[in-house]
Formats: structure tokens, C-alpha cells, sequence
């Protein structure tokens, strides 16, 4: 005789309560202090990611905690470095093969006066990224479709990827979109040297420094490389 068994009820995709009080040690941690609403913003976008990631293909990490560490606390890594080079100033920051929103989003969310552009060559997306903005109400962040290389200069401040191209495919598909005086900055694990030397060869970026980028819990390098125009440094060198 078989025994029906009964359902199992719906559950959240992962314990708030434990998952904010994680987020909560990483950022002081990062001496990135963020308010209850910008953590709660972050555990959200988080659960927004989870149900959308089994159609939309956003990341191949399934596991809650793995994706707070490796996406979302990676991601809040770069923040006081980008806030240390603005310096307090309004900014554009376009973010390059973004995918699902990664650093773009955690930026948006935790600096409401950056004005954040996600860029995506997959339409599914950049519509998820939409959705969250939506959601999670930020005016401050929105999403484009399409190849950077085709797209209209956008006059950013910064242009940021994480993990999308080689310093010297980065520099060459979005090195237009960078306001005159801004910069590239690529995230990277180890310091590329092979890439940072093509980068030289290449002769309109070079590289500006390496930050070393301390991630909370994770054993694994993570570096931050600044690129800017060559023409920009000598000019800067001449006034």
C-alpha cells in the first residue's frame, strides 16, 4: 500500500534574518556601513536573483550562500574604492557586461547619487535588470540592451566590468564611453600582467594602478586594475 505524502510547504529562498546579520559583519568587515533599508535592498535583489536565475540562466551558482558571498559581498568589495575615487561627487557609472546586474545593482544600491547603467548583450538580462530596478525602486539604476561597442558614448565617469574581456578587449569595445578625465576598472582575480602589457602595447590606455580588493570570507585573490587614456595622463602631466 503507498503512502501519499504530503507537500511540502513553500519556503523563502533563504533565512533572512541570518543572511542580513552575514551581510550586516561582511560590510563592517569592508567598512562600507549601509543602513537596515540598503541591507534589506541587497536581500532582496538577492531573492529577485534566486527565482529569476532558473529561466533567465543569470548565474550557474544556485546555492543562497554561495551566491551572497561570490556575487553580492564580492560586488560590495569595489564600493568604498569607487566612492574613494569620486570623492563624494555625483557620477555616471556604466556597467559592461553586466549579465544580471553584477556589480551595477550592489552599486546603485548602496550610492543612490551614482546614476548606474547596465549594459548587456543577452535581452533576458538587462530585462531582469530592469525588473529589479522596479522592484526594488531605483530610480538611480536602469539597463540597455545591446553590444557596448554599438552603443551611443555615454559619457561615464567610470566603466566598470567584472569578469567580461581582457584589459585590452575591455579598453578597445568601451574606452568610448568614458567621459574625458574618467577611467576603466576592471575587476580581475590575480593582477593580469600578460594583459596588463598588451594593454601597453596597444598605446591608448594604459594602466593607472592595481588595487588589491579584500572580499570578506573569500580565500581567493580579487584586484581591481585602473586603466585611463594615455592623452588624458600626458595632458594632466603638461597643465
Amino acid at each position: 500500500m503507498s503512502v501519499t505524502q504530503k507537500p511540502r510547504p513553500l519556503q523563502e529562498p533563504f533565512n533572512g534574518a541570518v543572511f542580513a546579520a552575514q551581510l550586516e559583519a561582511d560590510c563592517a568587515a569592508l567598512r562600507l556601513p549601509l543602513d537596515h533599508p540598503r541591507i534589506d535592498l541587497l536581500l532582496n535583489y538577492l531573492a529577485q536573483m534566486l527565482r529569476w536565475n532558473g529561466t533567465y540562466n543569470l548565474t550557474a551558482i544556485r546555492d543562497p550562500a554561495q551566491m551572497l558571498l561570490h556575487h553580492i559581498t564580492d560586488s560590495l568589495s569595489v564600493v568604498p574604492e569607487l566612492a574613494q575615487r569620486l570623492a563624494g561627487r555625483d557620477a555616471r557609472i556604466l556597467d559592461v557586461g553586466s549579465g544580471g546586474g553584477l556589480p551595477g545593482v550592489v552599486l546603485a544600491i548602496c550610492r543612490p547619487e551614482w546614476q548606474v547603467r547596465c549594459v548587456d548583450a543577452v535581452e533576458k538580462k538587462t530585462a531582469f535588470v530592469t525588473h529589479v530596478a522596479g522592484v526594488l525602486r531605483l530610480p538611480n539604476l536602469s539597463a540597455e540592451h545591446g553590444r557596448v561597442e554599438e552603443l551611443e558614448p555615454a559619457e561615464s565617469d567610470i566603466v566598470i566590468s567584472r569578469a567580461f574581456a581582457s584589459l585590452q578587449d575591455f579598453a578597445a569595445l568601451a574606452g568610448r564611453h568614458v567621459r574625458q578625465g574618467g577611467v576603466l576598472a576592471a575587476m580581475k582575480g590575480h593582477p593580469p600582467e600578460d594583459e596588463m602589457q598588451s594593454l601597453k602595447d596597444q598605446g591608448v590606455w594604459r594602466v593607472e594602478g592595481v588595487t588589491t580588493l579584500y572580499v570578506p570570507r573569500l580565500s581567493a585573490r580579487r584586484c581591481l586594475v585602473w586603466m585611463d587614456r594615455i592623452e588624458d595622463a600626458t595632458s594632466q602631466g603638461t597643465s
